[in-house]
């Protein structure tokens, strides 16, 4: 499975940018996507830019993935429940 991940932009250099999320940082390719700023939430699959997003929509997907990952840290698959 794949997953494309929202960061924020920090810094840009022509079709390089710094993205960075819950304090993790990286470089990523902005090639597929026209329009785009410093400060700007775009979505981040193998390294590319592929769709720039909304902040609110960026934000609510972060704490989503959070939310999965929190509850992930307490389930025990060994046991089907949580530990």
């Amino acid at each position: 499975m794949c997953l494309a991940i929202p960061m924020r932009i920090t810094q840009m250099e022509g079709d390089d940018a710094v993205v960075e999320a819950g304090g993790i940082k990286k470089k990523v390719r902005l090639d597929l996507l026209d329009g785009v700023v410093e400060g700007d939430y775009i979505l981040i699959h193998t390294g590319y830019a592929i769709e720039k997003l909304d902040k609110a929509e960026a934000l609510e997907t972060l704490e989503l993935i959070k939310q999965v990952y929190r509850a992930g840290m307490t389930h025990d698959p060994e046991s089907g429940s949580g530990s």
